[in-house]
């Protein structure tokens, strides 16, 4: 595939208005274990959300369920109140009862106490970006988002995204009502949801990868072409899957999430990443077929 013509770091119009740098930052790295209460010292978390924007991000990327309430509250504790380019995007839609319980609710009255909630943590009166985390596959795709845009309308969100899952199910919600992002597994190693991103591509919405770093697997010998890259540039193997993302689609806005200062440095070095047509076929073909 050939070197995206857009920069890997030319700004994304979330719901074709509000400018982002398309490298974000993630908070679920922030909690303990499984996403389940605080990691380490309070104040070093504060310091890497802070870290984050003083450094140009302007995309935050956190939810409900984290902690749960903990990523928010520190989002919250470290960056209010919020500078005017900042884009914050939590989600709501599942509800956690331990470290390895989760569990999908999507019944409107449900969405909207966490949203409510939300609105509480963040110290703010609108969420810039309300993510629907799962899709309830017991209440009907119209109610789930009919909630979410009743609370658009009223002014305590912005735009609505939505996480993991399918083309035809995207397809049916943007019949449904407006959709800004979406939230998918993607990664250097992992396409599947390729048609995912044709979708978003075609309608101009944003797509935040999860796992943007395939969750440690790029370590591994099936990615030394990777590291063949990575030597060429002067970069670290994690640099080029996030500057991958960043020349594979123009829509593609990653948001890694770290607790340290040191590899938060390194991720946002992604940026200034060029990657060639070469580099990108290298790497291109390390996805399994």
């Amino acid at each position: 595939m050939p070197a995206s013509r857009t920069s890997p770091d030319s700004p994304f119009l979330l719901g074709g208005e509000l400018p982002v740098r398309r490298l974000g930052y993630g908070t679920a790295q922030l909690t303990g274990p499984g996403y389940w209460g605080p990691r380490g010292e309070r104040r070093d978390a504060l310091a890497v959300l802070r870290s984050a924007v003083e450094q140009g991000v302007t995309l935050i990327d956190t939810a409900d369920n984290y902690g749960p309430g903990v990523a928010e509250e520190l989002v919250a504790e470290a960056l209010h109140p919020y500078r005017d380019d900042l884009v914050i995007a939590t989600k709501g839609g599942v509800v956690r009862t331990g470290d390895d319980a989760w569990h999908i609710a999507g019944r409107p009255e449900q969405l909207r106490a966490m949203c409510e909630a939300s609105l509480l943590r963040l110290r703010t009166d609108r969420i810039d970006l309300y993510q629907l985390h799962r899709l309830d596959p017991h209440v009907p795709m119209a109610e789930q988002l009919g909630a979410l845009d009743a609370l658009r309308q009223e002014g305590k969100i912005r735009y609505i995204g939505l996480d993991t899952l399918t083309a035809d199910q995207l397809e049916q919600a943007l019949s449904l009502t407006g959709i800004a992002s979406v939230q998918n597994r993607f990664n250097l190693l992992d396409r599947g949801s390729d048609a995912v991103l044709k979708v978003c591509e075609s309608h101009g919405l944003a797509f935040l990868p999860w796992f943007p770093l395939a969750n440690g697997a790029l370590t591994g010998e099936a990615a030394a072409a990777l590291g063949e890259v990575a030597q060429s540039h002067r970069a670290t193997r994690g640099q080029i899957a996030l500057a991958w993302l960043l020349h594979r689609s123009p829509v593609l806005c990653p948001t890694p999430g770290t607790g340290s200062p040191v590899h938060l440095s390194e991720n946002l070095g992604a940026r200034e990443i060029r990657l060639t047509t070469e580099d990108m076929s290298r790497l291109e073909a390390l996805a399994p077929v």
